[in-house]
């Protein structure tokens, strides 16, 4: 069963939440996601019928809104030239960005939300990794949780993957706000709750304790060491990057880093320095049309790991 304490929906997982909110929402809804962005969001998208035919020529689907996320606009969408849909799919920090939304774009996109009677999905499985003050939670910005007249306004998924490396143990939550109503007025709740209740068998109580742990004082501030040895290697990678003459964005509120290679396909990139290097980047087309000409490199891992990994890449470029 799923386990609901104060509109709170633990799971086995963000991606797993995503699929679930996919199903309750239906096929007919109108969707609406940053680009680049996990691809979960499009993918559970096209799963539910939403996402209409595939233009081979632009790598978009016909029915979906992708809402353009690059350096000219400080990663964050031009909201005044999004058309309004029934769902907007935000992940902050980015995944792969790694931008965090500010206070006031986050204010923006809950005011746009309102006055266009859409739902916002807010994935802040990275939100840990916030060093600016960015809000950790589209709950934190006003309006977010009111009472409208029609649909209100924010439904946030987490995980316990991403700031406590649970990836594979499959633990993480759904929030889901009593005062979320649909345009007839019934709560959005009650539904996610039957879902929930029957696709879901809950989460192991191994994963449940772990978590606990991870919660408790001491866990908590061994983490957040973890956190900050992870940043360390973000900033080192950005470094780097910077010295070998990139562009670089990210690694500053979250453990990616986003690398620039004007005029040049991202998969020709990634295999060019997979085959000279032996390092795995991800091409940044796997995100979405707009990270095209990127590669998204990670920070997790060993700090001898990274260094040797910029040794091989000064080596290399």
């Amino acid at each position: 069963m799923g386990i609901k304490a104060n509109e709170i929906f633990v799971s086995d997982g963000a991606q797993c939440d995503i699929s679930r909110l996919q199903m309750l929402l239906g096929s007919n809804v109108t969707v609406a996601v940053q680009d680049p962005s996990f691809p979960a969001y499009i993918d559970s998208s096209v799963l539910v019928g939403q996402a209409g035919e595939l233009e081979e020529e632009t790598g978009k689907y016909g029915n979906i809104i992708y809402m353009n996320c690059g350096p000219e606009n400080d990663f964050f969408p031009d909201l005044s030239t999004i058309p309004r849909t029934d769902i907007i799919f935000l992940c902050s920090p980015n995944n792969p960005t790694g931008h965090a939304a500010s206070w006031q774009q986050l204010k923006q996109l809950v005011e746009f939300a309102k006055a266009n009677g859409s739902i916002i999905v807010h994935d802040s499985a990275y939100a840990a990794y916030i060093r600016d003050g960015s809000p950790r939670s589209i709950f934190a910005i006003p309006g977010a949780k009111e009472v409208g007249l029609s649909l209100q306004v924010a439904i946030e998924i987490s995980s316990f993957s991403k700031f406590a490396g649970f990836t594979g143990v499959r633990l993480g939550w759904t929030v889901v706000p009593e005062e979320l109503l649909y345009s007839n007025g019934f709560p959005v709740i009650k539904d996610f709750n039957r879902i929930v209740c029957t696709c879901f068998n809950g989460a192991s109580n191994i994963a449940q304790a772990g978590g606990l742990a991870c919660l408790s004082t001491d866990g908590y501030q061994d983490l957040c060491k973890v956190i900050d040895y992870y940043m360390e290697n973000g900033k080192i990678l950005v470094d780097g990057f910077t010295s070998l003459g990139w562009k670089v964005y990210g690694g500053k509120n979250a453990p990616y880093i986003w690398v620039h290679f004007p005029g040049m396909s991202s998969w020709n990139v990634f295999a060019e320095i997979l085959k000279k290097t032996n390092i795995v980047t991800i091409p940044g087309r796997g995100f979405g049309p707009a990270g095209e000409e990127y590669i998204r490199v990670s920070a997790f891992g060993q700090r001898q790991i990274i260094l040797e990994a910029l040794r091989r890449l000064n080596s290399f470029l």
